[in-house]
């Protein structure tokens, strides 16, 4: 599927995907937003237009607390996606003012910083150990060995997971995101239903099991989160709270470590420097999540409309703000070409901003520093055997797998 006209952005093309930025370029050079057919959107591709609509309250995740999907100039999904938007759209990600406040701020009450840190010593343990079978075996598949078990066992154990019912979570959250890609096909829709409805079935037992036999676990605190009017989550709202926090507490998480570290193969230097000094994790966790973004696009409905740089948009329309740009514009990011993991001033949006910025955000920065501290301690001559290959996605940017040798 070409794009309109002559520009270089197109997201089904091998090429772009391999590196996308030199498009984006492009994009910010022709102007502020631009109207992509392929999809019927707007791109948005520059770093104060993205961050200032992302606090925007005239556009909006979903448009369903204002308007029916005839008044919003919108079909329906079609009756046999329902279990995936059921899923899908009782989560806070996907909710907007007042659902969304009521939802995090019940969420918040279970997942404190302080139950974060308190998770520090045992991502920090897993991933030394992780890391050390992967030493042992003598290299292997970074992405298969490391990068997907920490984070998934991560929010497995903040939930209660038995550790013998964690297999499917990845797969199920695979096929779950696949609906979030551009213009998904008809077989990623029913992998994402059948996905929606295994795991909201598993969440069910396991919510009345918590019930019955509450615990120090995530899913406990949900059920006993409320308010000071005594307001408290739905069965459906923790359920697709569990479900976001899985998804988008590894989906991130798993593809900043392969990113990162293709990133600094290709980049020696700056790997060497980080070996060096290892101080550095901490500004190398930014600059990697900014220099190859995990997440290129987010996309919010027009419910007024809005005026970018002479264009009105109308109400009815969909913005696909273009996160993979913003974080690569010059206005904002001196040489942002270039990897330096000494930079200090790094605004990056990889985690959003404004009411939908991520909530699992200090988790997802403790477990890239714990990885990359285990693989720099343990594993300091880590080096790629192949070229990986990339996904052929790409609003979540990531690779198949990364070949290593120690």
């Amino acid at each position: 599927m070409a794009p309109p006209g002559d520009l270089a952005f197109d997201p089904w093309d091998p090429v772009f995907l391999a590196d996308p930025y030199p498009a984006y370029a492009e994009l910010r050079e022709r102007g502020r937003v631009h109207w992509f057919e392929p999809t019927n959107q707007w791109l948005v591709p520059h770093h104060a237009d993205v961050s200032a609509l992302l606090r925007e309250r005239r556009l909006g995740r979903t448009y369903q607390h204002r308007f029916t999907h005839e008044e919003f100039g919108r079909t329906a999904p079609p009756p046999e996606h329902e279990p995936f938007h059921t899923l899908n759209d009782h989560g806070m990600l996907d909710l907007e003012p007042p659902d969304h406040t009521r939802i995090r701020r019940l969420v918040s009450k279970a997942f404190t910083p302080r139950t974060v840190e308190r998770l520090k010593p045992y991502v920090e343990g897993l991933a030394r150990d992780l890391v050390a079978a992967l030493v042992d075996a003598g290299g292997g598949d970074l992405l298969r060995d490391v990068a997907e078990p920490l984070p998934v066992a991560v929010i497995a154990e903040m939930l209660g997971i038995p550790e013998s019912d964690r297999a499917p979570l990845r797969p199920w959250s695979a096929d779950i995101c696949g609906m979030y890609e551009l213009n998904p096909s008809q077989e990623t829709a029913k992998r994402a239903v059948r996905a929606s409805v295994e795991f909201t079935g598993y969440l069910r037992e396991l919510i009345a099991h918590r019930r019955a036999h509450p615990g120090d676990d995530l899913v406990s605190g949900l059920i006993a989160a409320h308010d000071e009017d005594d307001d408290r989550l739905t069965e459906q709202e923790m359920i697709s709270t569990c479900v976001l926090l899985l998804n988008a507490g590894h989906e991130a998480t798993v593809n900043s470590t392969v990113n990162g570290w293709a990133a600094l193969f290709h980049n020696p230097g700056q790997l060497a420097a980080l070996r060096a000094d290892h101080s550095l994790v901490p500004s190398a966790v930014e600059e990697l999540m900014r220099y190859d973004t995990p997440l290129q696009l987010f996309e919010r409905w027009v419910l007024d409309d809005i005026e970018i740089d002479g264009t009105v948009i109308p109400r009815g329309a969909e913005i696909a703000m273009l996160f993979g740009s913003a974080n690569h514009d010059p206005a904002v990011f001196t040489d942002p070409a270039r990897l330096d993991l000494t930079r200090t001033d790094n605004p990056h949006l990889s985690f959003s901003a404004g009411i939908h910025y991520c909530i699992g955000a200090p988790l997802a920065r403790i477990e890239l520093a714990a990885s990359t501290r285990a693989l720099l301690e343990r594993a300091p001559a880590l080096a790629p055997v192949e070229e990986p290959k990339r996904k052929p996605n790409f609003v979540i940017r990531g690779l198949e797998g990364l070949a290593v040798e120690v």
